[in-house]
């Protein structure tokens, strides 16, 4: 029998936590937020705003916050959006608290550095008996909070309860789509954050929309190689979680992992780029990782490895062009 869906958790309140309460409360679900910032409970509770992280959106004023973990867990479901180097140790924190069996939505991006895991083998390994799930696809924060169009993808095993989830997800403009491959929706999102600051490094360099282009359809044959190599479907990667994902977020500066190839193309360093923000650049920490992952299962990857590369130091951007620009001619295929 399917699960019910009537009270959520948001555990981490930047922009994209945030907005999935948004989407939530506008539909009648309780919402609550975790926050680690004292300043982002109070102003959520008080003005109805996150404005650390989500100014100048107006939040459904059900939408409470609070400081305390703990007030999670008696939550039907709690979405973990805190950022993925940090999603083992919240979780952690979290374990004792949270009721048994409670269904977890993994809504971060990323593959842990010093494990290479994705999410869910995180999830696994901290809260064994919590039911898994993946929310993924093209969705700006903003965009979803303001209530515009977005359609992202659902991934839980348990089918039942996948499907309990899209409908208790679900609002007008905010469409989800089950799917059962938790794995194929985890790998999409990790990998298009890396290509995105690749894209943003041609845009930023002017080397023109067609090698943009190029970036883009030759990045989403790397993330097909990768996933098919580690067992996921590979119609998921052509769907929202994977293709849609890729194909938004190398396209538009909205994008924290493209506009951070934008500002290196035009001559930053990373380090100066991450120090001038707030939020999260989640495919700095992902590219080391897909590099050794990439070695580890023998898949070709050179514009994940090239991007792991430049960011280590061990190439700069104009020798990672020249050595992409001068591989051995092959098949596309």
């Amino acid at each position: 029998m399917a699960k019910t869906f009537q009270n959520f958790g948001v555990i981490g309140g930047g922009a994209w936590g945030t907005a999935l309460a948004q989407t939530l409360a506008a539909s009648g679900r309780a919402v609550t937020i975790w926050a680690y910032e004292a300043d982002c409970v109070k102003a959520i509770n008080t003005q109805h705003e996150n404005t650390l992280y989500l100014p100048g959106v107006k939040l459904q004023t059900s939408i409470k916050a609070t400081s305390e973990i703990g007030a999670l867990g008696s939550c039907d479901a709690v979405l973990s959006v805190a950022p993925a180097q940090h999603t083992r140790n919240i979780l952690e924190g979290y374990a004792p608290l949270a009721k048994d069996g409670q269904t977890i939505v993994l809504c971060s991006k990323g593959i842990e550095i010093s494990t290479r895991s994705f999410m869910s083998d995180v999830l696994t390994d901290v809260m064994p008996r919590a039911q898994a799930a993946v929310l993924s696809g093209p969705s700006f924060a903003v965009d979803v909070a303001k209530g515009l169009p977005t359609a992202v993808t659902i991934a839980c095993a348990n089918e039942a309860d996948g499907r309990a989830l899209v409908k208790a997800i679900a609002a007008p403009t905010f469409r989800p789509y089950y799917s059962n491959d938790v794995l194929g929706a985890e790998i999409g999102g990790a990998v298009k954050n890396v290509l995105a600051i690749v894209c943003g490094i041609v845009l930023g360099k002017a080397l023109g929309r067609s090698a943009h282009a190029a970036i883009i359809a030759r990045g989403f044959a790397e993330m097909t190689r990768l996933g098919t190599a580690l067992g996921c479907k590979p119609e998921t990667l052509t769907g929202l979680c994977g293709l849609g994902d890729l194909v938004l977020t190398c396209s538009s500066e909205q994008s924290r992992n493209m506009s951070c190839g934008l500002a290196m193309g035009q001559g930053k360093t990373v380090e100066a780029v991450l120090s001038d923000r707030t939020s999260v650049t989640e495919g700095v920490a992902t590219a080391p990782a897909l590099r050794q992952m990439a070695i580890e299962h023998n898949v070709d990857m050179p514009i994940c490895t090239a991007m792991a590369d430049i960011l280590s130091g061990a190439l700069s951007v104009d020798a990672a062009i020249t050595a992409l620009l001068s591989r051995d001619h092959k098949s596309e295929v």
